[in-house]
């Protein structure tokens, strides 16, 4: 299993902004003008608001459309572009599409490994767990002799 928490959602942040404000879900649902079935929906990421229910639902919590948007941006990880290796995994004629998915599965894996195992080592830099010679723990390095 893995322990990766997924940042919160626009419907999360609004969730989280109604119990900071200890509206219950129904009274800012009439507030607003919308059933509380929908607003549940939207809290839960079921259904997106649209611009006008967003608005009334942020003046509502005293507060705007475009900070709970900014808000539910900033916590969100942007995705980088595809890498060079998967655009080619995914132009490659000869591939079935399960072969191709299984590339990819594998290619993925190995990449977060990776960028998971730099940001150990960036983390422990910070907090000054490297060795003498600059390694962080557990790296080994040839000796000279």
């Amino acid at each position: 299993m893995s322990d990766r928490r997924t940042p919160p959602t626009l419907g999360e942040i609004i969730r989280q902004q109604r119990e900071l404000a200890e509206l219950p879900m129904r009274q800012l649902a009439a507030m607003v003008g919308i059933s509380g079935p929908y607003l549940s929906q939207i809290e839960r990421g079921l259904r997106a608001p649209s611009e006008q229910v967003l608005g009334a639902i942020a003046k509502s919590l005293k507060t705007s459309a475009d900070a709970l948007q900014d808000q539910a941006d900033a916590l969100t990880p942007q995705q980088p572009a595809p890498s060079a290796v998967l655009a080619a995994i995914e132009r490659d004629p000869d591939l079935t599409a399960r072969q191709r998915q299984a590339l990819v599965e594998i290619y993925t894996a190995l990449t977060e490994v990776t960028v998971a195992r730099r940001r150990r080592g960036r983390a422990a830099d910070a907090a000054g767990l490297g060795t003498e010679d600059g390694s962080g723990p557990g790296e080994q390095h040839e000796s000279g002799s």
